[in-house]
Formats: structure tokens, sequence, C-alpha cells
């Protein structure tokens, strides 16, 4: 590797291998190990694990516990934002198989905090969700989502299930969405949800918060979402 002047190696490192996931690799590809990329490139192991940390940090990378360092899929395909947004609609647009596992569904009453995000009083019931989001086997996000009680109290976890939540809405529920508020952070995942998510504890995320609206500008989902930075990417589209 050339050695250009006031770039650190572990930069030219990060282009390189930038270049060749962009160029030449699939989506899912395994890299190679850093003993191999030491090797290979003539660097210490430090310079290497520092080039493949600031890769899994722009999305470019991800890991898995004791099977190795793999290409993500974020530079292939993007969400737009503009766009209403469903997981089970996006996983099918990219040819992938999205899944739902249900964590946690019960009955909970309003705190301070989620009275005034759904618009309900203190101690009024809601429906908490806790759901791991899957595509093609692989766990993508975990979202916790409060639905209002009054609204949706005949909503068993069964009919979750078997129903994506948004077709629930609508076809059972004659709830239909009219927008959804969303605003995205980046943070680092705790423990417990990198355990769902299958990534290492303090690996990067992005942090999603959604309020969804009905026709009678009524709150019926405020969602907490924490998605694995490696699998997801955002562009927004500017119309003038």
């Amino acid at each position: 590797m050339s050695k250009k002047r006031k770039q650190p190696l572990y930069d030219q490192l990060v282009e390189l291998l930038k270049e060749q996931i962009e160029t030449e690799l699939e989506p899912h590809t395994m890299l190679p190990s850093e003993r191999e990329l030491v090797d290979k490139y003539g660097l210490s192991r430090t310079t290497v694990r520092l080039a493949l940390q600031e890769l899994e940090k722009m999305g470019y990378i991800y890991r898995q516990h004791g099977k190795g360092t793999f290409v993500s899929t974020i530079n292939k395909q993007a969400t737009n934002l503009t766009g209403s947004y469903s997981f089970t609609e996006q996983m099918r647009s990219m040819g992938k198989q999205p899944e739902t596992k249900i964590i946690i569904y019960k009955i909970v009453e309003a705190n301070k905090f989620f009275a005034e995000h759904l618009g309900v009083n203190i101690g009024e019931k809601l429906i908490k969700l806790k759901r791991l989001r899957l595509a093609d086997g692989m766990p993508m996000m975990v979202e916790r989502s409060y639905l209002p009680y009054r609204k949706f109290m005949l909503m068993t976890e069964k009919e979750l299930e078997e129903k994506p939540l948004y077709d629930l809405f609508s076809e059972d529920y004659n709830e239909i969405i009219k927008l959804a508020d969303e605003e995205f952070y980046a943070s680092i995942v705790g423990e417990k949800d990198a355990e769902l998510l299958d990534i290492h504890p303090g690996a990067p995320t992005l942090n999603l918060i959604r309020t969804t609206y009905n026709l009678d500008n009524e709150i019926i989902e405020f969602t907490l979402s924490v998605a694995r930075s490696d699998q997801f990417r955002y562009k927004i589209t500017h119309v003038r």
C-alpha cells in the first residue's frame, strides 16, 4: 500500500476497502479476517482494526458474532424518506422476505411521556408492542410501538403475527393513515437490543421516532425503533 503523506494508513485502507465494496463485492460477502488483512497489506493489527471500525460506522460492513465481517447492503439501495414507510413493503421491494417476531404484547398505562406523544391522558390504557423485524432471517430492527387501547382493544397478538400492523389498521379497524412524522438520529445500541439484532453492544445504530396520524388527525401509533446502521440507508428527494 502506498504511503501518502499526511494521510493515515488506516484512512488509505478505508478508501481501498470502500472502493472494493462499491465496485467489486456483493452484499453479505465475507471480508478477510483482521490477520489476513494485516498480512496482505503489511499493516499493523491496530491500523486494520481502526479501518474496519470506520467502515462499520459508515455502514459499509457489519459483523456477526463468531462468524466474521461482511459487506452490507446499504450502498446498493436506499429508502426515500419522503414516501410512506412500511418495513414489510420496503423489504419486499428489495427482494427480501420480511418476518416479524413479537417479543412483548401487553396493556400498560400511559405515563407523562407517552401521554404527551399519543395525545391521551396520563393513566390511559395503551397497547405496548415490542417486535423484532427480520429480512431473509437476518435481524434488522427492534420496534417498540404504543397504540391507544380504546381504538384497538380487540387487537390480538395472533392478528399481529399474521398481518402487518398497517394492514390491520386499514382493513380491520378502519383507521386510514393520513401522515406519519418521523425523526431519525445516530446512536449506539444497548446490550438487550444488541443481543436481539446480533450485533456488538455499542455498535452504531439508526434510531427512529415515528408518530402516525389518522384522517381525523388523531395519533394512532407512536413507535421508537432501533435499526442496524449497516442494513439501512435513507435518502430525501427535494422537489422545487
